[in-house]
């Protein structure tokens, strides 16, 4: 087994990495994907759902990760009426099959963000 360590995404100075490889496997950190500015984008679920997928992408892709290799995802919500549109998003841009997947309703998230997302990948 390959237990080579590597951060993603990490900028010194910075409070934790984007993603962590450890082998052949990928720890992606929660991602709310923010607008270009940096913010959450805007208030809209669906629109948080798609960039927050987005940046858990750019983080795999990075790693030398493709998509279809994340085996399990967190989804953490603030709101649960939105959890509906969320699941249309996630449906849509998630490839078959799906990985394992928890949801989670929470009081809050840093930067008034709807939406965060975790997910860990294993190479094939």
């Amino acid at each position: 087994m390959n237990s080579q360590k590597r951060a993603i995404g990490f900028t010194k100075g910075t409070q934790f990495s984007n993603g962590y490889v450890v082998g052949d496997a990928l720890y992606v950190a929660g991602q709310q994907g923010p607008d270009s500015s940096g913010r959450v984008a805007g208030v809209d679920i669906a629109l948080q759902t798609t960039n927050a997928i987005g940046a858990v992408k750019k983080v795999a892709e990075e790693a030398g990760f493709q998509m279809a290799d994340i085996v399990s995802v967190t989804v953490y919500v603030t709101d649960l009426n939105d959890v509906p549109k969320m699941n249309e998003v996630y449906r849509e841009l998630m490839p078959d099959p799906k990985p394992a997947r928890a949801a989670v309703l929470v009081a809050g998230l840093i930067g008034g963000a709807k939406v965060e997302i975790s997910a860990i990948a294993v190479r094939q």
